[in-house]
């Protein structure tokens, strides 16, 4: 690894230690149950998809983005070269908004996305909360996606950073000061604009899909702000749905049926 790797790698350590701190001493949301073993549970499911996504998307994504780079090809290879590393990662980020969309809407996602959604809490350990299999589930599109949004290798890689820190930030369980998210929201996902996507309110939970960018969220009106100052039920409008939190039943859960979709 070179240095300038390990420096991005210690001063991300350091950023998600600080943020695991700061939503325990700010937190938004009132806990309904306790930390443990909810956080375990959700780091292994987080371990599965790592090695997954390790061992298969990343080398297949990073082969199509070395084909983007030597033959010109997809969205930001036609962009001039000082705008090709944003718009790539914009490219990048509107794809996985339609990813998301598609994910509630078609009933086949919805069964693996639903694991995520499960979670009876929110905070940054539920970011990583997805099933393993979605991993795969997911990668016909993430190819896609790549091959469209043209980006380069060294865009792939900082897309990936972005949309990782982004996920963690507003999953977290972080109550920014007066004012300050509902600014940020204006153009990034905020921890209360995503809170409102786990709600257990359908057409609550319908909305705010973006996972970077909150522009396409506002351009394809799907953007809904907070309903007032009160509290609002975390997780799945479905009275059996308790029983998909723990490890096992949540790895079997896309294979049986469910009730709120």
């Amino acid at each position: 690894m070179s240095r300038a790797r390990l420096l991005l790698a210690l001063a991300a350590g350091a950023g998600v230690a600080a943020l695991l701190v700061a939503e325990r001493k700010r937190p938004l949301r009132q806990r309904t149950v306790p930390d443990m073993p909810r956080n375990i549970r959700n780091a292994a499911l987080g371990a599965g998809c790592a090695v997954i996504v390790a061992a298969v998307e990343e080398p297949l994504c990073e082969a199509i983005a070395r084909g983007n780079l030597a033959h010109r090809r997809g969205f930001a290879q036609r962009l001039p070269r000082p705008l090709r590393l944003l718009g790539g990662i914009a490219a990048m980020d509107y794809g996985f908004y339609w990813w998301h969309v598609a994910t509630h809407r078609v009933p086949f996602l919805w069964r693996f996305h639903r694991v995520h959604h499960v979670d009876p809490d929110m905070d940054a350990s539920t970011a990583v909360r997805f099933h393993p299999l979605d991993m795969l589930v997911s990668l016909p599109w993430r190819l896609m996606q790549v091959r469209l949004a043209g980006v380069s290798p060294k865009t792939l890689r900082w897309w990936r950073r972005f949309f990782n820190a982004s996920i963690l930030f507003h999953h977290s369980n972080l109550r920014l000061p007066a004012g300050l998210d509902r600014r940020l929201a204006t153009v990034l996902t905020t921890p209360e604009m995503h809170g409102l996507h786990h709600s257990q309110v359908p057409e609550q939970q319908d909305s705010n899909f973006t996972s970077g960018l909150s522009l396409w969220d506002r351009l394809h009106g799907t953007f809904r702000e907070r309903p007032g100052p009160g509290t609002f039920a975390i997780g799945v409008d479905d009275p059996e749905a308790m029983a998909d939190v723990p490890l096992g039943h949540a790895l079997e859960a896309p294979f049986r049926p469910t009730n709120d979709r």
